[in-house]
């Protein structure tokens, strides 16, 4: 099965890419750059799981704050001139 991101790459393109990717960043640079995707991608997850958590309370404290429907001020009479 692929992956939805390389989907259309199946057996040689994938190779052919694979050296693309060496030539272009250099088999030493490889795992730096590796390990950067992987960080960039765990602080993605953590600040998503972050905002679904702030989120969540914003919500619940909008459910709290809001008025019941019978409690809501009536509007007083306007001045006309």
């Amino acid at each position: 099965m692929t992956s939805p991101l390389l989907g259309f790459l199946e057996g040689p393109d994938l190779v052919i890419v694979a050296v693309v990717i060496m030539v272009l960043f250099g088999g030493s640079q490889l795992p730096k750059f590796a390990r950067s995707l992987g960080q960039a991608k765990k602080e993605l997850d953590a600040g998503l799981h972050e905002d679904e958590a702030h989120t969540g309370s914003t919500q619940a404290a909008a459910k709290v704050e809001s008025p019941a429907p019978d409690q809501r001020a009536e509007p007083g009479p306007t001045a006309t001139s």
